[in-house]
């Protein structure tokens, strides 16, 4: 195959759980993918927030208590500054709203819709009691071979 017929690919892992870099990694992956580049997003621990449903999550204590803090949900994050208990997360929705900013729910429809490929990391689900039903459809578990060999064929790879 020649150079020309290999499509363009990306790859980025999503370990934060934070409002603003979920946002910034999905409005690049949505990017790219408009520019007809193959997107694959790798979510690891706090990065699963953004492709859970929301619904409590663990088994046993501890895996409850985290559910309970942590709770997923892509509309549930927060920002990485400022959040003081949730108003900062009203704020900002606020602003981007007033702004007319694509909100963080559209970009998740929006990258499935282009053909983004989510992968949730199983050994971070493991660890914190995520099963596969409570993330949203679509996701796949995968490893860090998965990651790897998507971003060893990757034109770029962001870590955010």
């Amino acid at each position: 195959m020649s150079d020309a017929q290999v499509p363009e690919k990306a790859s980025i892992i999503v370990m934060s759980g934070d409002m603003d870099k979920v946002m910034g990694a999905f409005i690049i992956a949505t990017g790219a993918a408009a520019f007809d580049i193959q997107v694959s997003m790798f979510f690891t621990f706090w990065g699963l927030k953004a492709i859970q449903k929301g619904n409590l999550t663990g088994k046993g204590l501890m895996g409850r208590m985290l559910g309970v803090m942590n709770r997923g949900g892509i509309d549930r994050l927060g920002p990485s500054k400022l959040n003081m208990g949730g108003m900062g997360r009203w704020m900002f929705k606020k602003m981007m709203k007033k702004h007319n900013v694509t909100t963080l729910p559209a970009l998740l429809k929006q990258a499935q819709e282009l053909g983004v490929k989510l992968t949730a990391c199983e050994m971070s689900m493991n660890v914190m009691e995520i099963k596969k039903e409570d993330l949203i459809d679509g996701v796949k578990i995968g490893g860090v071979a998965s990651y790897i060999a998507d971003a060893s064929e990757s034109k770029f790879s962001l870590f955010i």
